[in-house]
């Protein structure tokens, strides 16, 4: 249960950490501090809904929290600069959840030792615990959810769990069928990322009181921003430097992901090459850094992919037009104009 009247508890960098730009993330965010300061607090808070004895596996996973993107989200649709109540709290805690749910277990696939510079749940506990504590996170969620009043927070939260666990699945599927093209991985970036953006938005909406159009506008706009931020976050690993990304770069590529600057790439080499160069991708080591950029460069790889991105924070301002003529959205706009600031500054 979601206790109300909270103080915020939330560190500014619980708040505001960003991957990019830290100063201009933090101005956009402060209307919403106190909104994501009861939304840490009430993460904490679901420690105790667990068992003594795995309690602590619980707290080690639900205070590992980044930039709070999603619960940020939630916040600008439903307007919480203005003023929130419980329910939008909850709602963002639930998707929070199922996010740090995901990442559990995505450690655990990727064989990922640290996550936020500190030991993932794996590295920590184990996989066998950490798989179930994954599990536990994501009933927990669905538990939350099915105190709405209306069954239909239950079910969106239900279908978005599905959908990026299945995306998941499809990507794991492609990988081992060696399986790369672009097609693919926009649907799996949907599907995993953009999934749960868009309940963010719908969610924050439908408890802010928008009518059922503006809600699947909400939707339609965090489909986009998700996946133009996923491929911006893709291009960081290997675009990026490696205090600004927080990580080893070209980490996607040392767990057998291929993401959008690579297929892009490979789109313009002879299909008698490919399988080459697909091998040695995929047994990287940080000395094939420059190798890859220059192949990257001749295919004007990066170009391509802001192409990509810019097209997608296209369709995420359509879908904010009527809801700025109405007095909403505004928030969100400035969100994705951020993000679009952030893919002008990318270079080789």
């Amino acid at each position: 249960m979601i206790v109300s009247g909270v103080n915020p508890v939330a560190t500014e960098k619980d708040v505001v950490e960003s991957r990019a730009s830290g100063v201009g993330w933090h101005s956009l965010l402060r209307p919403l501090e106190p909104f994501l300061s009861a939304v840490s607090h009430q993460l904490r808070l679901q420690v105790a809904a667990f068992e003594p004895e795995i309690a602590s596996f619980a707290e080690y996973a639900l205070t590992n929290q980044g930039k709070q993107l999603r619960p940020a989200l939630v916040g600008c649709a439903g307007d919480a600069g203005s003023g929130f109540s419980d329910d939008l709290v909850k709602a963002a805690v639930i998707i929070e959840m199922v996010h740090l749910a995901t990442l559990v277990h995505d450690d655990i696939m990727d064989g990922a030792d640290m996550r936020r510079n500190r030991p993932t749940l794996c590295a920590h506990s184990g996989n066998e615990i950490s798989v179930l504590l994954g599990d536990c996170l994501f009933a927990r969620a669905l538990e939350l959810a099915s105190e709405f009043p209306t069954t239909e927070v239950c079910a969106l939260v239900s279908r978005s769990t599905r959908n990026v666990c299945s995306g998941e699945i499809l990507q794991t599927l492609r990988y081992k069928k060696s399986l790369h093209n672009r097609e693919d991985y926009l649907k799996t970036l949907e599907l995993k990322t953009a999934e749960l953006f868009a309940l963010s938005c719908e969610l924050g909406g439908m408890i802010g009181g928008l009518n059922r159009r503006s809600q699947l506008q909400l939707k339609q706009f965090g489909v986009s921003m998700g996946i133009a931020y996923q491929i911006y976050d893709d291009c960081l690993d290997i675009f990026g430097d490696e205090a600004q990304v927080g990580k080893s770069l070209g980490t996607d590529l040392a767990t057998g992901k291929m993401t959008l600057p690579a297929l892009i790439m490979l789109e313009q080499i002879p299909e008698s090459e490919k399988n080459e160069i697909i091998s040695k991708l995929f047994q990287w080591n940080g000395g094939q850094m420059n190798w890859l950029k220059d192949l990257l460069k001749q295919a004007q790889s990066l170009e391509g992919c802001v192409d990509v991105m810019q097209g997608y924070v296209d369709k995420s301002n359509t879908a904010l037009i009527d809801l700025e003529q109405d007095g909403h959205g505004i928030a969100l706009k400035k969100v994705i104009s951020y993000l679009s600031q952030q893919i002008s500054l990318l270079t080789y």
